[in-house]
């Protein structure tokens, strides 16, 4: 049985997340840490029955929650700010973290790393855990090695109140296209198209356009588009519902507390691509 500690149960994913655990009869979810709903037990939350009666308790006393419940795994589907914080106390505390948090910093990841390598806490870090996403970075590297000459642009769709710009998945497959075609992504990616003369360099290994749009509910949608003379191709997955995402952080779960490597996997590890 998987000890786990769900952090920011009370959000969109945490909520998903929390249902799928609960209900899972390999993970005993033993902690949940917020900082709001303090107090108030998880199923109530998520409309379903928890056998063990866990109590949302405040995140400022993670520490006192980690040593009183003793998890094995932590899943965390905040925002960068708690992240960079609550994990670094989780993996100097010896826990297997799975984080789908987006946008953290490169010193936080830097730090996060050198972490899993002294406390032996192997991690998972992806920005989309959703299979048919994974698949999608798969097949969209796959298509670069045939069409090295022809532009290749990504356009993201998210609802209006997420907060990065691009999302962590365009990202993800931009730099995916980057390492299949070996250039820079530094110097490679562009984001979006400013008014006037702008006019695109030739070939896929000058420039990988990023383009983001934000409006409504739209859980997410990516596409790929390879353009060339004559033709284009479009490469396309729509998320319907967050479900993707937190059926995805399951399997990561259950994937990062088996691994006796000491390293920070990804999605690609969790299912063999």
């Amino acid at each position: 049985m998987i000890k786990l500690l769900i952090l920011g149960p009370t959000g969109s994913m945490g909520k998903l997340i929390s249902s799928l655990a609960i209900t899972d009869s390999e993970i005993q979810v033993v902690a949940a840490c917020d900082l709001t709903e303090i107090g108030k037990k998880l199923g109530s939350l998520i409309a379903i029955d928890d056998p063990d009666k866990v109590t949302i308790k405040d995140v400022n006393n993670l520490q006192e929650v980690i040593s009183e419940t003793k998890p094995d795994v932590v899943v965390d589907f905040t925002v960068a700010k708690a992240t960079e914080k609550n994990c670094l106390i989780c993996v100097e505390n010896g826990i297997r973290c799975v984080i789908g948090t987006t946008a953290m910093s490169d010193d936080f990841l830097g730090k996060f790393k050198k972490l899993v390598e002294k406390y032996k806490a192997p991690a998972i870090i992806s920005p989309n855990m959703a299979t048919g996403v994974n698949i999608l970075f798969k097949i969209s590297s796959i298509l670069a090695s045939y069409l090295k000459e022809w532009d290749i642009e990504v356009i993201e769709s998210h609802h209006h109140r997420k907060a990065d710009v691009p999302s962590g998945t365009a990202l993800m497959i931009a730099n995916t296209i980057c390492d299949t075609l070996r250039c820079d992504p530094e110097e490679s990616i562009k984001f979006g198209r400013s008014k006037g003369p702008n006019k695109r360099k030739v070939g896929a290994k000058n420039e990988i356009g990023i383009h983001s749009v934000r409006g409504g509910d739209i859980v997410g949608d990516h596409t790929v588009l390879y353009a060339g003379p004559g033709e284009r191709i479009e490469l396309k997955h729509q998320s319907h519902s967050r479900g993707c995402f937190a059926a995805g952080a399951i399997k990561a779960i259950k994937f990062i507390a088996k691994q006796n490597e000491i390293r920070i996997y990804s999605m690609k590890d969790v299912l063999s691509l």
